[in-house]
């Protein structure tokens, strides 16, 4: 075909594709359309550490590799949901397959282009450019966004999709992302349920479900993903916010089952196997979370999308089963991934977790004591968080195991759950983090009982028409416990009766100060999405999310902290 105007002489374009021949014919296309420099690599694997380093303008994927498990669609289905791909690079989904489903679900994840074997070279370019001019058009868009004007962003996706103007479905799935995210959850429920009115699709249907998670609503969530489901039960992401409905609800068994099922779908999903292997170590399913999770290890220890807490797991599965092999090398690959960090916090209170349980492996009791004795006090610590509570409760549940006593335990447990039962799910995840060791659970649950009877009581108070009485009973609870339920629960009884209270700006002082120290604002914790700036499932890759490829490559840069 004759070569394009030279417009993407500049571009950079990865072409990944299993067949030889095939894959020569598109780079034969792309350089016959102009692109300037033109990567290529035969295997999923290779394509994911290029595109993790390296940055492209074009990415042109088969969905199907006949020697590998993965897919194209597994490929970018994690690199979107951890924000690897920037807003520029227009992503083109190669399949053969023409029924409408599989066509669908590359479409739906890619939001560029989709093309279907056997293809021209003008068709493709054609896909190309289509995808960029759509980018173009929203170049508005995507500068606000670049420069953190995210209201103005939203209300320029809004003007597009109430004046139908270009793309209008694409800027209304941007707006409603940007809004969700600014915490206007009823707003982009709103724009979901307009797209919906306008023309049904199944991302809008699963925002509307996002929304209302958001918005502390997980048991009207659930209905709308049944309905969701029911529909088409292949959509991976709905699954995914499923489960974390289901886990927010306290309803473990039926969140396993959903992970199951996600996992199913995309069965070399990263994130999909953190996930559903951590929800069935803790909920008690060892063997299965562990197969699960060393999966995952052995699929992506080197990927941005890894999450180490995965390798903790796998150190206390080890631990039981007596592996000491297994266990030194998990403290390896920890090391590593520390060693790598750029933010090594994390990583190095991870690698110290399963060096006390390779400490106690060894039979070098003194050491672990001395460790747990040291994180036990410092469960008020503002930087000691929910993860920290449940691997130090599980290590702590190994000491009784092994008939190892510690004074201080009981103290520690009260503390933690008084800490950090802030609902019925997090109070269940602590007892099965503790599960083992002795009447640690009990006590976690009493702890539980005891923040709702100090929640109680204090409501009590504004019933009786002293709302102030309320804001500081909660206060002193939130300084002296650390619990972010009870710190906003003293904001929102704080911002309520704002005017009926005559020390509202000392409170208001007190009651700010806590949320910054506790980051008791902070979204709840998700198992298997500690990375930072992960996509939520159904959602749209932002570029303020994006991480550019850091210059020392994917080894320096392999763990990214929460």
């Amino acid at each position: 075909m004759p070569a394009a105007p030279n417009h993407l002489h500049d571009a950079q374009a990865l072409v990944i594709e299993g067949n030889p021949q095939s894959r020569a014919i598109l780079v034969s296309q792309l350089r016959e359309l102009g692109v300037g420099t033109v990567a290529q690599c035969s295997r999923l694997s290779d394509a994911r550490r290029k595109l993790e380093v390296g940055c492209y303008d074009v990415v042109l994927c088969e969905q199907h590799f006949e020697r590998e498990s993965t897919s194209g669609q597994d490929l970018l289905d994690d690199l979107r949901r951890n924000q690897l791909l920037p807003f520029h690079t227009v992503f083109v989904m190669i399949t053969a397959e023409a029924s409408y489903a599989s066509v669908a679900e590359a479409a739906e994840s890619a939001l560029d282009a989709y093309l279907l074997k056997p293809h021209t070279g003008a068709r493709l370019a054609d896909r190309i450019l289509q995808a960029r001019a759509r980018k173009r058009a929203l170049q508005d868009i995507f500068s606000a966004i670049d420069a953190q004007d995210f209201e103005r962003a939203a209300a320029l996706c809004q003007v597009r999709f109430e004046s139908r103007q270009d793309y209008w479905l694409y800027a209304a799935r941007i707006g409603a992302e940007l809004l969700l995210r600014g915490g206007r959850v009823a707003e982009a429920q709103t724009l979901y349920e307009a797209v919906i009115e306008a023309k049904t699709l199944p991302w809008a249907r699963l925002g509307v479900a996002r929304a209302q998670l958001d918005s502390g609503q997980p048991a009207k969530a659930v209905t709308t993903l049944e309905s969701l489901i029911r529909d088409d039960d292949a959509y991976a992401d709905a699954y995914d916010v499923m489960g974390r409905a289901q886990f927010e609800l306290g309803n473990f068994e039926n969140a396993l089952s959903t992970y199951r099922m996600a996992t199913s779908l995309t069965p070399a999903s990263i994130s999909r196997l953190l996930k559903h292997g951590m929800l069935a170590y803790y909920t008690g399913e060892k063997s299965e979370g562990a197969e699960l999770l060393d999966r995952a290890t052995r699929l992506g220890l080197d990927s941005k999308m890894f999450d180490a807490q995965a390798l903790v797991l796998l150190a206390f599965a080890r631990l039981d089963n007596n592996d000491q092999r297994g266990l030194q090398r998990t403290v390896e690959q920890l090391t590593r991934l520390r060693d790598r960090s750029h933010a090594p916090a994390r990583p190095h209170r991870l690698l110290a977790i399963a060096e006390s349980l390779l400490a106690l492996q060894q039979q070098h009791t003194a050491r672990a004591l001395d460790d747990v004795r040291r994180q036990a006090n410092g469960v008020l610590a503002p930087e000691f968080d929910l993860e920290s509570a449940c691997n130090l409760l599980a290590l702590m549940s190994r000491l009784v195991m092994r008939s190892l006593p510690l004074q201080e335990a009981d103290g520690a447990i009260d503390t933690l759950a008084l800490r950090f039962c802030t609902s019925r799910a997090m109070t269940e995840l602590l007892a099965c983090a503790a599960a083992g060791g002795g009447d640690a659970p009990e006590r976690i649950r009493a702890g539980h009982n005891q923040v709702l009877k100090i929640t109680q009581e204090a409501m009590t108070l504004s019933l009786k028409g002293d709302p102030q009485g309320t804001v500081e009973q909660l206060l002193a609870a939130g300084e002296r416990t650390g619990n972010a339920k009870l710190i906003e629960s003293a904001h929102q009884v704080l911002q309520r009766y704002s005017e009926r209270m005559s020390g509202y700006p000392a409170l208001q002082e007190r009651v700010e100060a806590l949320r910054a120290l506790y980051r008791s604002t902070a979204p709840p914790a998700r198992l298997g999405e500690h990375t930072s700036g992960q996509t939520a499932p159904g959602g749209v890759s932002l570029s303020a999310g994006y991480k550019p490829p850091h210059p020392e490559g994917l080894l320096a840069s392999a763990l990214q902290t929460a």
